[in-house]
């Protein structure tokens, strides 16, 4: 703004000071051919008298040589002339002036010559015996005044601009200075120029705008981290350039990467293949899924373009922890699996064996030996499947049976009971300590749970060895602890004993289904107990049940 005042200032006074100077030479040359027509004429009126009372003498005795003078007699012949022979002269009677002089008294006339860059002033009188006396004054044009007046002008000239070029400077700075000094965020309501007053309130009304304007992306931003830093699914926007423009915190867990730089590249949170052909692929225009797996953990990946006025601008990836469902998957797959096998071996022996009985290859002494085999496979198989339909019952989460007060007393010393043969046969002493108050459940659950973990006590234990049952009270509630002598688990094996038809080492497998410790399980958590397991190898095991005080 200033440099554009500078230069209409400077224009200004230099428009001003050229035509001053013009209009100066204009005048002056002017008021000169004025006084040169006076003087002529003061100068033709002199002569005239001279002529009058003197004639031609009084012409050839003075010897003039100022201005040049001619005196033309009425037919326009030239009886005189200062500067060139009169008989060698034309007639004069068709100049201007002449004629003039001839019908009014006087005339005048100028002449321009273009060659000398001159005019001529002519003033004639007429005398009283009807000839006419002319005198001629050369006088500069004005180019040629300005010509010779060149460098003096150039002068004032060179001094004038830079007066200008000073004025301009400061009174530009001037001006501009109250406009400097607004302050545009709050502008005061004193102006030093009141035609700043339309600007000043249209700044005001501009700041109000982008406050509440500021304000409101504010709010928004606020409104999309409070959902977004809430979401369990991590949300990434990029842009064209692939550099993240937001993202939330559970992005950053599921890809396992620290707070990006300002401006960073999405692909430097995470570099695996997947992970950059999902984000090619979106910024490509292409929707793309892709499944990533870090260490124990599985996340989805979904990339989707953005576009806007049918441009792609960027896109949106959204994560999701799949890690859960990936498991059940897997557990479901091994389930399927470890079902088809356990279902098949008992079915295998016992089809084996009706088929060596109905082709009659059995003898009638050994008829009651495979009939006993197919008895026990058949059991198995019961067994199993009953176990299979307990398990889907317990994770179903329906109903399982009447809930009541149990007695776990009442409940451990039942279970024993039915052990009490299978332990014998083992050489496993049985023994029950302790006591603890009732609690609140389903009583087949209890007692399906503290059968399975005695169960397996007895059936992993070793000849000689000994099953302790303790009930006691706590803090937390209720506890049954089985404690044996048996070979005990690994700690590597320890957080997989829980899931279906794991067994630590097949050559002890007591020929059980698999699924006991599975159903203690997912019985504790259908009546919200929880179990602990204390083990080492070739000591025993310690499997506490912990029940929740009843109210």
């Amino acid at each position: 703004m200033k440099k554009q005042i500078f230069h209409a200032i400077l224009t200004v006074a230099l428009s001003v000071l050229l035509a001053s100077l013009v209009l100066i030479v204009g005048v002056l040359h002017g008021y000169f051919q004025d006084r040169v027509l006076e003087e002529l004429a003061q100068s033709t009126a002199y002569i005239a008298r001279g002529i009058e009372n003197e004639g031609m003498a009084y012409l050839e005795s003075s010897g003039f040589r100022g201005s040049r003078i001619t005196w033309v007699d009425r037919d326009g012949t030239v009886l005189y002339d200062n500067r060139e022979d009169p008989a060698a002269m034309e007639e004069h009677a068709d100049r201007e002036e002449i004629r003039e002089a001839m019908l009014l008294g006087h005339g005048t006339a100028v002449r321009q010559s273009t060659t000398l860059a001159q005019k001529t002033v002519y003033y004639a009188l007429r005398l009283s015996d009807g000839s006419v006396l002319r005198l001629a004054e050369t006088q500069y044009s004005v180019w040629m005044l300005v010509i010779q007046a060149l460098q003096p002008v150039t002068l004032v000239m060179v001094l004038a601009f830079c007066l200008a070029l000073w004025l301009a400077e400061r009174l530009s700075a001037r001006l501009v200075e109250p406009i400097n000094a607004i302050d545009l965020t709050d502008p005061g309501e004193e102006l030093a120029y009141e035609e700043l007053a339309p600007l000043v309130g249209r700044i005001r009304s501009q700041n109000r705008e982008i406050r509440r304007q500021v304000d409101t992306l504010r709010r928004r931003q606020e409104e999309f981290h409070a959902i977004t830093s809430h979401m369990s699914e991590g949300l990434l926007v990029i842009d064209r350039e692939t550099r993240v423009l937001s993202h939330n915190e559970a992005a950053l867990r599921l890809l396992g990467a620290g707070e990006p730089a300002e401006e960073a590249s999405v692909l430097e949170l995470n570099r695996e293949g997947g992970f950059r052909r999902c984000v090619e692929e979106a910024l490509a225009g292409h929707r793309c899924e892709e499944l990533l797996e870090r260490g124990d953990t599985c996340c989805r990946v979904f990339a989707n373009p953005v576009e806007q006025d049918g441009a792609l601008t960027g896109a949106v990836l959204i994560l999701m922890d799949v890690t859960e469902k990936e498991r059940r998957e897997t557990l479901r797959r091994e389930f399927t699996a470890n079902v088809s096998h356990e279902l098949k071996t008992p079915l295998t022996s016992i089809l084996g064996t009706a088929e060596i009985m109905e082709n009659g290859l059995v003898r009638p002494e050994d008829v009651s030996h495979f009939a006993g085999n197919i008895h026990r496979e058949a059991q198995r198989l019961i067994g199993l499947v009953n176990d299979i339909i307990k398990l889907s019952r317990l994770d179903e989460g329906g109903p399982a049976g009447q809930w009541e007060t149990v007695s776990l007393r009442t409940v451990a010393e039942g279970v024993l009971g039915q052990l009490a043969l299978a332990a014998e046969r083992k050489q496993v002493s049985l023994s029950l300590e302790g006591d603890c108050g009732p609690v609140r459940g389903v009583p087949q659950i209890v007692e399906e749970i503290i059968y399975n973990l005695c169960d397996n006590a007895v059936a992993y234990n070793c000849p000689g060895g000994s099953v302790t049952v303790t009930l006691s009270s706590g803090g937390e509630g209720e506890r049954v602890t089985v404690t044996d002598t048996g070979i005990g688990i690994p700690r590597e094996a320890q957080a997989r004993v829980f899931e279906r038809f794991y067994r630590v080492d097949k050559s002890h497998s007591s020929g059980g289904t698999g699924l006991g410790l599975s159903i203690v399980k997912h019985g504790a958590a259908y009546l919200g107990a929880r179990v602990e397991l204390e083990s080492e190898p070739e000591k025993g095991s310690r499997f506490t049940l912990i029940f929740p005080k009843s109210t």
